[in-house]
């Protein structure tokens, strides 16, 4: 059971703890720029997108050539990674050292993530499914927008701020609380937390979208 304390109803420095938490796998969309497009850009490799390049019965693509498996199944591998780090530098962390709570700090108590996995090996696995979810819940919310004919054309916005930011968010969490639930991750006194940081999720979400662009791994800012 997860210690009591670690988390408040409104408490600032919950909600810091849980975004440094969760924040690997809020990072996976950059990992799948970087495989989707960095990597097939520098070295030549094909890209698979995701929906074949088939269309709906509205006439509109599924998801569109932004969504391709590169990125699904890459992109998880670098929240799978900065799970990792985050272990190694708040390993041992508990409630002295809020917000930089040591993510595998229940993985001891609850086999198989310590016999079979150990601390890092544990950290790799929470940090890709939590990843590869964020994506998943991203590619969701894609797939309603080109429904209700909110694509982005070219340089123009989807003008569907919430469906951009809000999907990836709520699924990634869902995977962490069902899938996780002896871990911190699946910690119920997580959800008031969760629900400030999907408040302050569209803000975060233009940040990482800003410094894509800056970084050349995204076309537009947003």
């Amino acid at each position: 059971m997860v210690p009591e304390g670690l988390f408040g109803s409104i408490d600032p420095l919950g909600v810091l703890a849980l975004l440094l938490l969760y924040g690997p796998a809020y990072l996976s969309n950059t990992g799948a720029m970087i495989f989707g497009k960095a990597i097939p850009k520098i070295t030549g490799m094909k890209v698979w997108v995701i929906d074949g390049g088939k269309d709906w019965k509205d006439g509109n693509r599924l998801l569109g050539d932004g969504k391709s498996w590169n990125g699904l199944l890459g992109g998880p591998l670098l929240s799978a990674f900065l799970t990792m780090l985050a272990t190694y530098l708040w390993h041992g962390n508990g409630l002295e050292s809020k917000p930089f709570y040591d993510p595998m700090m229940m993985a001891e108590y609850h086999l198989p993530f310590d016999g079979l996995f150990g601390f890092y090996g544990s950290a790799f696995f929470i940090g890709y499914v939590l990843g590869f979810g964020s994506l998943v819940g991203d590619s969701l919310g894609s797939f309603v927008k080109r429904r209700r004919g909110l694509k982005r054309e070219g340089d123009i916005s989807s003008k569907a701020p919430l469906l951009d930011t809000l999907p990836f968010a709520i699924v990634c969490f869902m995977f962490g609380l069902i899938l996780f639930p002896n871990q911190l991750y699946g910690s119920h006194q997580l959800i008031p937390s969760m629900i400030w940081l999907l408040i302050l999720t569209p803000i975060i979400h233009r940040s990482v979208n800003v410094l894509g662009y800056k970084l050349g791994l995204k076309s537009v800012p947003y």
